[in-house]
C-alpha cells in the first residue's frame, strides 16, 4: 500500500518569533486518505506570509502541532472511497480553502468563503511542509498545463488571493491600479491586471521588487510612501502595514476602492475623513477564496502566461525560507521542493 511509511514534515512547535525555531522537523506516518479525500505525493509547495503569521503567533494555532503549507502541488497517488473527478497520475493542487458546510446562507449566495464553519489547509489540517498531504477532492484543483511544479505552487495562494483582492478593487476598464507591496501574490496579480487591461503602478520600499515590476510591465515602481504618479481608480495593500492604509487612500481618486489582502494587518492609524473616505473613496478587506476564484485564475494562467519568480529551498530548509520571507530577502516566491 502507498500509504504506509513515514515521511519528512515540519510542524508548528510553539508560535513565536521566527528567531525562537518555531518550526520543527519531524517523521510522521504517511496520511491515509479518508472518504472523500485525495493523498497527494508532494512535489512543490511554497510558502506564504500566513505561514509566518501562524508560526509566529499572529494567527492563534488551532491545534497543536500543524505542518503549514497551503500552496500545494503534487501527483494524486491514491483515492479514498466518494471520489469523482480525479484518477491515480493526475497533477493536483491543494489550496488554503478546505472545508464549507455548503449550507449556510453565505455558502447559499456564493459567498463560501465567508462560511462560518471554513477550514483550511495548514492551519485546521495538515498542509504542504510535507513529501505527503491528503485533501478533500472536492477543494482540490486540476492545473494548467506549461508550467514546472515549483511556478504553480505560488498560484494556489498567492495566485487565487491577489485574483480576490483583483475583484474586490474593482478597478474599471482600462483604469488605473496601485498595489503597495510587491512580493509572491502582487508581482501575480500585477500581470493579471495588465493583462486586462489596467495600468498598473506598484509602490514598494524594496529596490529589487520595483525592479520585477516594471520588468513584468508596470508602468512606474517608487517607494511606498511616495505618491503614485497620477491618481488611482483602485489600490491594493499586499504589505501587512496598516500605516500605509492613509497612505493608498489619500492617493485614490474619487470613487475608488481600496482592497486590503492580507489575513493579518497591524494597526491602521486614524483616518481623516475629508481627505481619506470622502468622495465615495471606499475601504474593503478580502477574506480568503472562493473555489470559484481559484478555478478563475488558474483558467487565467492556462491562457495567459504567467511569469512566477519562484526561489526553491529544499524541503529541509524549510525553515531558513521562513525566515527569509520574514526579513524580506525574498523576491517572488519561496518554493519548498522535496
Amino acid at each position: 500500500m502507498v500509504t504506509t511509511g513515514t515521511m519528512r514534515a515540519w510542524e508548528i512547535g510553539v508560535p513565536g518569533p521566527i528567531a525562537t525555531g518555531p518550526l520543527r522537523a519531524v517523521e510522521r506516518p504517511v496520511p491515509e486518505p479518508a472518504a472523500g479525500e485525495l493523498l497527494v505525493r508532494i512535489t512543490a509547495s511554497a510558502v506564504c506570509r500566513t505561514d509566518l503569521h501562524l508560526a509566529e503567533g499572529d494567527l492563534p494555532p488551532r491545534r497543536p502541532g500543524t505542518v503549514p503549507g497551503h500552496e500545494v502541488v503534487g501527483e494524486v497517488a491514491a483515492l479514498a472511497d466518494q471520489v469523482t473527478g480525479w484518477r491515480v497520475g493526475d497533477r493536483a493542487g491543494i489550496a488554503w480553502l478546505r472545508h464549507t458546510c455548503g449550507v449556510c446562507r453565505y455558502c447559499r449566495r456564493g459567498s463560501e468563503n465567508l462560511c462560518p464553519h471554513s477550514r483550511y489547509t495548514g492551519w485546521d489540517a495538515d498542509g504542504g511542509y510535507a513529501e505527503w498531504a491528503v485533501a478533500p477532492a472536492a477543494y482540490a484543483y486540476h492545473l494548467p498545463d506549461g508550467y514546472p511544479d515549483a511556478e504553480l505552487a505560488p498560484l494556489l495562494c498567492a495566485g487565487i488571493i491577489g485574483y480576490r483582492a483583483l475583484r474586490r478593487a474593482e478597478p474599471p476598464p482600462g483604469g488605473v491600479l496601485g498595489i503597495y507591496g510587491f512580493g509572491a501574490s502582487a508581482h501575480l496579480t500585477a500581470q493579471v491586471a495588465i493583462g486586462q487591461g489596467a495600468r498598473v503602478h506598484v509602490l514598494t520600499r524594496s529596490p529589487a521588487a520595483r525592479e520585477l515590476a516594471l520588468s513584468l510591465g508596470a508602468a512606474s515602481a517608487r517607494d511606498a510612501s511616495d505618491p503614485p504618479p497620477e491618481p488611482l481608480d483602485a489600490a491594493i495593500l499586499f504589505a501587512p502595514a496598516g500605516d500605509l492604509v492613509p497612505v493608498a487612500l489619500a492617493a485614490l481618486d474619487r470613487g475608488g476602492t481600496l482592497a486590503i489582502a492580507g489575513i493579518h494587518l497591524s494597526g491602521v492609524p486614524s483616518l481623516d475623513y475629508q481627505r481619506h473616505l470622502f468622495q465615495e473613496r471606499t475601504l474593503r478587506s478580502v477574506t480568503a477564496n472562493t473555489r470559484e476564484d481559484g478555478r478563475a485564475l488558474l483558467a487565467h494562467a492556462a491562457t495567459h502566461r504567467l511569469r512566477v519568480a519562484a526561489t526553491p529551498y529544499p524541503l529541509d530548509r524549510a525553515d531558513r525560507a521562513l525566515a527569509d520571507l520574514a526579513a524580506d530577502r525574498l523576491t517572488g516566491a519561496a518554493v519548498l521542493l522535496p
